[in-house]
């Protein structure tokens, strides 16, 4: 392609030219070639994404060992439900400070709060669906002192091992699901065996241990139906008594089509395993 360059009778300029134009595309097909080496094209890329940490449910059906089954069981629950009530600990301690701040003297001159301590005020109520609720400051953090709360580790674990059969239900291994929670959207978990031709429930699939947890602790510190678990609980705080599993147990008559059986079979649980001592570990 270059032989027309040497051709004797070609003027000097227009070699010149076209020796440039030859050069300039020769650079051209360079740095494309750099370019399309370099970078992969952007509908072809793999998309990136954060890698988030998901426990895994051990087969605790490969356990043959009853008691053993039991203990592997309550450990390695152990630390799911103690870590939750630590985070809901820190929220009960803004919540404490914010009283301080609002009840000292409502009736004489409300206090105001800073905008920092509205936020913390305001996002810790839609956690626990009072965004609405068109209280004042101060009975919004009355209500809240009922709801933002711990669970005994001890009631936990013992509805945990009824609820999944110690690990070992097919709602457990197939859909992390440790406490037997509901859903109500077609899709949203795994559809009962034995569920009745004219219910539409599923049994709640949860992508962690730690979602089926999160998903516990609230559902017992905002659903309506266990008002009655978080009174007691309540009562315990200002009578400044540790609170006592047991007692709680009975707030949980609606948690189960069982009713009281339930209640009793939970705190079987409770005192034949001795798990009031794991209460005393957190």
């Amino acid at each position: 392609m270059f032989k027309f360059l040497t051709y004797p009778k070609l003027p000097t300029l227009l070699r010149f030219y076209a020796l440039v134009i030859i050069i300039a595309l020769i650079a051209a097909l360079i740095m494309k070639y750099r370019q399309t080496s370099q970078v992969e094209p952007a509908d072809s890329a793999p998309a990136v994404e954060e890698e988030a940490f998901v426990s895994e449910l051990p087969d605790f059906s490969s356990i043959t060992n009853i008691d053993q089954k039991k203990q592997s069981f309550f450990a390695f629950l152990h630390h799911y439900i103690d870590t939750e009530n630590q985070r809901i600990l820190k929220s009960r301690a803004v919540l404490l400070e914010l009283s301080e701040i609002l009840l000292i003297a409502p009736d004489v001159s409300p206090a105001e709060l800073s905008t920092r301590e509205q936020l913390a005020l305001d996002a810790i109520a839609a956690e626990y669906r009072l965004q609405d609720s068109g209280m004042s400051n101060a009975e919004l953090v009355e209500e809240l002192l009922v709801r933002v709360d711990v669970i005994p580790v001890s009631l936990a674990l013992a509805q945990a091992a009824t609820e999944s059969a110690w690990g070992t239900s097919r709602f457990a291994k197939q859909g992390n699901n440790i406490f037997g929670q509901w859903c109500f959207d077609e899709g949203c978990g795994l559809i009962p065996g034995r569920r009745a031709d004219s219910a539409s429930h599923e049994v709640r699939a949860f992508a962690s241990v730690e979602a089926s947890v999160t998903a516990y602790f609230r559902n017992l510190n905002t659903n309506p139906t266990y008002e009655y678990l978080r009174e007691l609980r309540a009562q315990m705080r200002m009578q400044g008594k540790a609170l006592d599993p047991m007692r709680l147990a009975a707030g949980l008559s609606r948690y189960s089509e069982r009713g009281h059986v339930y209640v009793a079979e939970v705190q079987d649980i409770i005192r034949y395993n001795d798990l009031i001592a794991h209460d005393q570990q957190s």
